[in-house]
Protein backbone atom coordinates (compact mmCIF):
# COMPACT_ATOMS: atom_id res chain seq x y z
CA UNK A 1 0.00 0.00 0.00
CA UNK A 2 1.54 3.37 -1.19
CA UNK A 3 2.63 5.72 1.51
CA UNK A 4 0.13 8.85 2.10
CA UNK A 5 2.01 12.01 2.17
CA UNK A 6 0.31 14.65 4.90
CA UNK A 7 -0.45 17.91 3.73
CA UNK A 8 -2.88 20.68 5.25
CA UNK A 9 -5.58 19.77 2.42
CA UNK A 10 -5.52 16.38 3.26
CA UNK A 11 -8.79 16.34 5.49
CA UNK A 12 -10.06 13.21 6.98
CA UNK A 13 -12.89 12.85 4.57
CA UNK A 14 -10.67 12.53 1.57
CA UNK A 15 -8.34 9.96 3.18
CA UNK A 16 -11.82 7.77 3.65
CA UNK A 17 -12.70 8.07 0.19
CA UNK A 18 -8.92 7.55 -1.24
CA UNK A 19 -8.92 4.39 1.10
CA UNK A 20 -12.86 3.18 -0.49
CA UNK A 21 -11.12 3.63 -3.92
CA UNK A 22 -7.81 1.92 -3.57
CA UNK A 23 -9.49 -1.12 -1.94
CA UNK A 24 -12.03 -1.72 -4.54
CA UNK A 25 -9.85 -1.71 -7.39
CA UNK A 26 -7.95 -3.61 -4.90
CA UNK A 27 -11.09 -6.50 -4.96
CA UNK A 28 -12.09 -5.93 -8.55
CA UNK A 29 -8.11 -6.84 -9.22
CA UNK A 30 -7.96 -9.97 -6.89
CA UNK A 31 -11.34 -11.09 -8.26
CA UNK A 32 -10.39 -11.13 -11.88
CA UNK A 33 -7.62 -12.84 -10.97
CA UNK A 34 -9.49 -16.22 -9.33
CA UNK A 35 -12.15 -15.99 -11.27
CA UNK A 36 -11.76 -18.77 -14.25
CA UNK A 37 -12.49 -18.48 -18.02
CA UNK A 38 -15.95 -19.95 -18.84
CA UNK A 39 -14.36 -22.97 -21.22
CA UNK A 40 -12.27 -24.09 -18.26
CA UNK A 41 -15.08 -24.11 -16.27
CA UNK A 42 -16.96 -25.71 -18.71
CA UNK A 43 -14.10 -28.35 -18.85
CA UNK A 44 -13.83 -28.75 -15.41
CA UNK A 45 -17.48 -29.88 -15.64
CA UNK A 46 -17.35 -32.08 -18.69
CA UNK A 47 -13.81 -33.98 -17.19
CA UNK A 48 -16.09 -34.56 -14.15
CA UNK A 49 -19.16 -35.91 -15.50
CA UNK A 50 -16.94 -38.16 -17.87
CA UNK A 51 -15.04 -39.80 -14.38
CA UNK A 52 -17.97 -40.32 -13.09
CA UNK A 53 -19.14 -42.24 -16.27
CA UNK A 54 -15.86 -43.98 -16.40
CA UNK A 55 -16.12 -45.13 -12.80
CA UNK A 56 -20.04 -46.51 -13.03
CA UNK A 57 -19.15 -48.34 -16.74
CA UNK A 58 -16.66 -50.01 -14.68
CA UNK A 59 -18.49 -51.30 -11.81
CA UNK A 60 -21.40 -52.07 -14.24
CA UNK A 61 -18.38 -54.11 -16.27
CA UNK A 62 -16.78 -56.02 -12.93
CA UNK A 63 -20.40 -56.80 -11.83
CA UNK A 64 -20.77 -58.21 -15.54
CA UNK A 65 -18.42 -60.22 -15.38
CA UNK A 66 -18.61 -61.83 -12.43
CA UNK A 67 -22.26 -62.73 -12.99
CA UNK A 68 -21.53 -64.27 -16.26
CA UNK A 69 -18.48 -66.22 -15.08
CA UNK A 70 -20.57 -69.45 -14.69
CA UNK A 71 -21.80 -68.80 -18.16
CA UNK A 72 -18.75 -68.67 -19.86
CA UNK A 73 -17.07 -71.75 -17.87
CA UNK A 74 -19.81 -73.54 -19.41
CA UNK A 75 -18.66 -74.09 -22.98
CA UNK A 76 -14.83 -74.82 -22.02
CA UNK A 77 -16.14 -76.94 -19.39
CA UNK A 78 -17.86 -79.31 -21.78
CA UNK A 79 -14.62 -79.67 -23.91
CA UNK A 80 -12.73 -80.90 -21.28
CA UNK A 81 -11.69 -84.78 -20.70
CA UNK A 82 -11.99 -86.06 -18.23
CA UNK A 83 -9.07 -86.19 -16.82
CA UNK A 84 -8.07 -82.31 -17.21
CA UNK A 85 -11.50 -82.10 -15.10
CA UNK A 86 -10.72 -84.22 -12.51
CA UNK A 87 -7.17 -82.18 -12.04
CA UNK A 88 -9.00 -78.79 -12.03
CA UNK A 89 -11.85 -80.07 -9.56
CA UNK A 90 -10.12 -82.37 -7.14
CA UNK A 91 -8.95 -79.75 -4.64
CA UNK A 92 -12.75 -78.94 -4.63
CA UNK A 93 -14.46 -82.02 -5.11
CA UNK A 94 -11.23 -84.55 -4.06
CA UNK A 95 -7.95 -84.95 -1.76
CA UNK A 96 -6.26 -82.78 -4.23
CA UNK A 97 -4.75 -79.69 -2.48
CA UNK A 98 -4.21 -76.05 -3.17
CA UNK A 99 -6.33 -73.57 -5.25
CA UNK A 100 -8.81 -74.89 -8.31
CA UNK A 101 -8.03 -73.16 -11.68
CA UNK A 102 -10.38 -73.02 -13.59
CA UNK A 103 -9.74 -73.05 -17.74
CA UNK A 104 -12.12 -71.35 -20.19
CA UNK A 105 -10.01 -72.70 -23.25
CA UNK A 106 -9.34 -76.56 -22.44
CA UNK A 107 -5.98 -77.47 -22.77
CA UNK A 108 -7.23 -81.30 -24.39
CA UNK A 109 -10.39 -80.13 -25.76
CA UNK A 110 -12.97 -83.08 -27.21
CA UNK A 111 -16.10 -83.69 -27.94
CA UNK A 112 -16.82 -87.39 -25.79
CA UNK A 113 -19.12 -85.45 -23.78
CA UNK A 114 -21.82 -84.36 -26.62
CA UNK A 115 -21.55 -87.77 -28.18
CA UNK A 116 -22.33 -89.29 -25.67
CA UNK A 117 -25.27 -87.43 -24.52
CA UNK A 118 -26.49 -86.76 -28.38
CA UNK A 119 -25.96 -90.13 -29.50
CA UNK A 120 -25.59 -92.77 -26.68
CA UNK A 121 -28.15 -91.15 -24.02
CA UNK A 122 -31.88 -91.91 -25.45
CA UNK A 123 -33.00 -90.63 -22.18
CA UNK A 124 -32.44 -87.32 -23.39
CA UNK A 125 -34.50 -87.19 -26.16
CA UNK A 126 -37.50 -88.34 -24.13
CA UNK A 127 -37.08 -85.84 -22.01
CA UNK A 128 -35.92 -83.22 -24.35
CA UNK A 129 -39.27 -83.90 -25.77
CA UNK A 130 -41.32 -83.61 -22.46
CA UNK A 131 -39.66 -80.16 -21.71
CA UNK A 132 -40.47 -79.04 -25.43
CA UNK A 133 -44.76 -80.22 -24.78
CA UNK A 134 -44.80 -79.08 -22.00
CA UNK A 135 -43.22 -75.59 -22.54
CA UNK A 136 -45.39 -75.26 -25.78
CA UNK A 137 -48.65 -76.29 -24.14
CA UNK A 138 -48.01 -73.62 -21.15
CA UNK A 139 -47.54 -70.66 -24.01
CA UNK A 140 -50.43 -71.95 -25.77
CA UNK A 141 -52.94 -72.00 -22.84
CA UNK A 142 -51.44 -68.62 -21.44
CA UNK A 143 -52.27 -67.05 -25.08
CA UNK A 144 -56.05 -68.76 -25.00
CA UNK A 145 -56.51 -67.52 -21.15
CA UNK A 146 -54.62 -64.44 -20.39
CA UNK A 147 -54.90 -62.50 -23.42
CA UNK A 148 -58.30 -62.34 -23.35
CA UNK A 149 -58.12 -61.40 -19.75
CA UNK A 150 -55.49 -58.79 -20.18
CA UNK A 151 -57.86 -57.31 -22.68
CA UNK A 152 -60.87 -57.27 -20.33
CA UNK A 153 -59.21 -55.17 -18.10
CA UNK A 154 -57.77 -52.89 -20.18
CA UNK A 155 -60.45 -52.18 -22.32
CA UNK A 156 -63.79 -52.53 -20.41
CA UNK A 157 -64.74 -50.68 -16.89
CA UNK A 158 -66.64 -52.88 -15.13
CA UNK A 159 -68.03 -53.58 -11.27
CA UNK A 160 -65.54 -55.26 -9.02
CA UNK A 161 -62.58 -54.66 -11.81
CA UNK A 162 -59.83 -52.83 -9.52
CA UNK A 163 -60.72 -55.66 -6.66
CA UNK A 164 -60.45 -58.66 -9.05
CA UNK A 165 -57.26 -57.34 -10.51
CA UNK A 166 -55.87 -56.34 -7.12
CA UNK A 167 -56.21 -60.24 -6.64
CA UNK A 168 -54.11 -60.69 -9.61
CA UNK A 169 -51.41 -59.08 -8.26
CA UNK A 170 -51.65 -60.90 -5.13
CA UNK A 171 -51.36 -64.10 -6.78
CA UNK A 172 -48.75 -63.05 -8.72
CA UNK A 173 -46.73 -62.55 -5.67
CA UNK A 174 -47.51 -65.62 -3.77
CA UNK A 175 -44.31 -67.96 -4.09
CA UNK A 176 -44.59 -71.51 -5.36
CA UNK A 177 -44.09 -72.97 -2.05
CA UNK A 178 -47.33 -71.28 -0.25
CA UNK A 179 -49.71 -72.90 -3.18
CA UNK A 180 -47.81 -76.29 -3.48
CA UNK A 181 -50.45 -77.52 -0.41
CA UNK A 182 -53.61 -76.14 -2.11
CA UNK A 183 -52.49 -77.05 -5.70
CA UNK A 184 -51.50 -80.40 -4.90
CA UNK A 185 -55.13 -81.13 -2.71
CA UNK A 186 -56.82 -80.08 -5.83
CA UNK A 187 -54.45 -82.16 -8.55
CA UNK A 188 -55.56 -85.16 -6.15
CA UNK A 189 -59.15 -84.42 -6.49
CA UNK A 190 -58.76 -84.40 -9.63
CA UNK A 191 -56.66 -87.32 -10.54
CA UNK A 192 -53.91 -85.24 -12.36
CA UNK A 193 -51.29 -86.32 -10.14
CA UNK A 194 -48.41 -87.72 -11.47
CA UNK A 195 -49.79 -86.82 -14.97
CA UNK A 196 -48.22 -83.72 -17.09
CA UNK A 197 -51.58 -81.82 -16.61
CA UNK A 198 -50.47 -81.76 -13.15
CA UNK A 199 -47.49 -78.64 -14.02
CA UNK A 200 -49.12 -77.65 -17.17
CA UNK A 201 -53.18 -76.67 -15.85
CA UNK A 202 -51.80 -74.49 -13.01
CA UNK A 203 -49.29 -72.61 -15.69
CA UNK A 204 -51.65 -71.94 -18.11
CA UNK A 205 -53.78 -69.95 -14.87
CA UNK A 206 -50.43 -68.05 -13.96
CA UNK A 207 -51.31 -64.36 -13.05
CA UNK A 208 -47.99 -62.69 -14.40
CA UNK A 209 -48.47 -63.08 -18.08
CA UNK A 210 -51.52 -61.69 -17.51
CA UNK A 211 -49.85 -58.29 -15.85
CA UNK A 212 -47.65 -58.27 -18.63
CA UNK A 213 -50.48 -57.92 -21.24
CA UNK A 214 -52.28 -55.67 -19.86
CA UNK A 215 -49.82 -53.05 -19.39
CA UNK A 216 -49.40 -53.60 -22.98
CA UNK A 217 -53.08 -52.64 -23.83
CA UNK A 218 -53.12 -50.00 -21.32
CA UNK A 219 -50.17 -47.91 -23.32
CA UNK A 220 -53.44 -48.00 -26.24
CA UNK A 221 -54.83 -44.93 -26.53
CA UNK A 222 -58.48 -44.77 -25.55
CA UNK A 223 -60.05 -42.86 -27.92
CA UNK A 224 -58.91 -44.87 -30.69
CA UNK A 225 -60.90 -47.48 -28.72
CA UNK A 226 -63.77 -44.88 -28.23
CA UNK A 227 -63.72 -43.92 -32.28
CA UNK A 228 -63.60 -47.27 -33.67
CA UNK A 229 -66.87 -48.37 -31.19
CA UNK A 230 -68.78 -45.23 -32.80
CA UNK A 231 -67.38 -46.28 -36.66
CA UNK A 232 -69.37 -49.28 -35.51
CA UNK A 233 -66.67 -51.76 -34.94
CA UNK A 234 -67.37 -54.59 -32.61
CA UNK A 235 -65.62 -55.69 -29.37
CA UNK A 236 -64.29 -58.58 -31.26
CA UNK A 237 -63.28 -56.55 -34.15
CA UNK A 238 -61.31 -54.13 -32.11
CA UNK A 239 -59.67 -56.27 -29.86
CA UNK A 240 -58.11 -58.09 -33.48
CA UNK A 241 -57.72 -55.13 -35.64
CA UNK A 242 -56.81 -52.51 -32.79
CA UNK A 243 -55.89 -54.41 -29.38
CA UNK A 244 -53.37 -57.40 -30.75
CA UNK A 245 -51.62 -55.41 -33.35
CA UNK A 246 -50.87 -52.43 -30.47
CA UNK A 247 -50.39 -54.58 -27.83
CA UNK A 248 -48.18 -56.89 -29.55
CA UNK A 249 -44.62 -56.25 -27.51
CA UNK A 250 -46.58 -56.47 -24.32
CA UNK A 251 -47.68 -60.11 -25.81
CA UNK A 252 -44.41 -61.15 -26.85
CA UNK A 253 -42.43 -59.76 -23.52
CA UNK A 254 -44.93 -62.32 -21.72
CA UNK A 255 -44.22 -65.07 -24.16
CA UNK A 256 -40.72 -64.76 -24.09
CA UNK A 257 -40.50 -64.77 -20.13
CA UNK A 258 -43.35 -67.56 -19.42
CA UNK A 259 -40.62 -69.14 -22.14
CA UNK A 260 -37.49 -68.35 -20.27
CA UNK A 261 -39.60 -69.67 -16.91
CA UNK A 262 -41.14 -72.68 -17.97
CA UNK A 263 -37.92 -74.02 -19.98
CA UNK A 264 -36.06 -74.31 -16.82
CA UNK A 265 -38.89 -75.40 -14.42
CA UNK A 266 -38.11 -77.77 -11.57
CA UNK A 267 -39.92 -77.22 -8.23
CA UNK A 268 -43.78 -77.78 -10.00
CA UNK A 269 -42.19 -81.04 -11.75
CA UNK A 270 -39.92 -82.10 -8.86
CA UNK A 271 -43.26 -82.00 -6.50
CA UNK A 272 -45.98 -83.08 -8.94
CA UNK A 273 -44.13 -85.65 -11.20
CA UNK A 274 -43.32 -89.51 -9.75
CA UNK A 275 -42.25 -91.19 -12.78
CA UNK A 276 -38.48 -90.09 -14.20
CA UNK A 277 -40.53 -90.99 -17.74
CA UNK A 278 -42.58 -87.74 -17.85
CA UNK A 279 -39.93 -85.26 -16.62
CA UNK A 280 -38.20 -82.47 -18.15
CA UNK A 281 -34.74 -81.96 -18.85
CA UNK A 282 -34.04 -79.62 -16.13
CA UNK A 283 -34.82 -82.73 -13.83
CA UNK A 284 -32.37 -84.39 -15.72
CA UNK A 285 -29.20 -82.74 -14.67
CA UNK A 286 -29.50 -83.01 -10.98
CA UNK A 287 -29.51 -86.53 -11.66
CA UNK A 288 -25.67 -86.55 -12.87
CA UNK A 289 -23.07 -87.30 -10.72
CA UNK A 290 -20.07 -85.10 -9.44
CA UNK A 291 -17.84 -87.55 -11.25
CA UNK A 292 -19.69 -86.84 -15.04
CA UNK A 293 -19.37 -82.75 -14.59
CA UNK A 294 -17.94 -83.19 -18.38
CA UNK A 295 -21.15 -84.65 -19.31
CA UNK A 296 -23.39 -82.18 -16.94
CA UNK A 297 -21.89 -78.67 -18.60
CA UNK A 298 -22.24 -80.49 -22.20
CA UNK A 299 -26.29 -80.85 -21.28
CA UNK A 300 -26.17 -77.52 -19.83
CA UNK A 301 -24.81 -76.50 -23.18
CA UNK A 302 -27.92 -77.99 -25.06
CA UNK A 303 -30.42 -76.76 -22.52
CA UNK A 304 -28.96 -73.48 -22.92
CA UNK A 305 -28.94 -72.64 -26.55
CA UNK A 306 -33.02 -73.12 -27.00
CA UNK A 307 -33.42 -70.21 -24.02
CA UNK A 308 -30.65 -67.97 -25.82
CA UNK A 309 -32.35 -68.23 -28.84
CA UNK A 310 -35.74 -66.98 -27.69
CA UNK A 311 -34.10 -64.63 -25.51
CA UNK A 312 -31.85 -63.17 -29.23
CA UNK A 313 -35.46 -62.92 -31.06
CA UNK A 314 -37.29 -61.56 -27.90
CA UNK A 315 -35.13 -59.05 -26.59
CA UNK A 316 -36.75 -55.83 -27.95
CA UNK A 317 -39.91 -56.87 -27.24
CA UNK A 318 -38.53 -58.29 -23.72
CA UNK A 319 -37.03 -54.61 -23.20
CA UNK A 320 -40.35 -52.46 -23.98
CA UNK A 321 -42.12 -55.17 -22.37
CA UNK A 322 -40.54 -54.66 -19.07
CA UNK A 323 -40.60 -50.99 -19.34
CA UNK A 324 -44.86 -51.10 -19.46
CA UNK A 325 -44.56 -52.10 -15.86
CA UNK A 326 -43.02 -49.25 -14.91
CA UNK A 327 -45.34 -47.16 -16.59
CA UNK A 328 -48.19 -45.04 -14.56
CA UNK A 329 -51.41 -45.11 -16.49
Amino acid sequence: MPKIRHSPHFTERSHRGWCEKYGKERGNEMGNRRKAPAWAARMRSRWRKQKMAWLAAGICAAAAVLICMPLLMIPGGSLMDGAEMNHILSPILGEGKGFAVWHLIPVYPTMAHFYRLLIESPAFYQLFWNTVGMTAAILAGQLVVGLPSAWAFAAFRFRGRDFLFGLYVVLMLLPFQVMLLPQYIVLQKLHLYNHPAAVILPAIFSTFPVFIMYRGFTQIDAEILEAARLDGAGELQIFIRIGLPLGKMGIQAAMVLSFLEYWNLVEQPMAFLEEQAAWPLSLYLPQIGIGQAGFAFALAVVVLIPALFVFALGQDALEEGIAYIGVKT
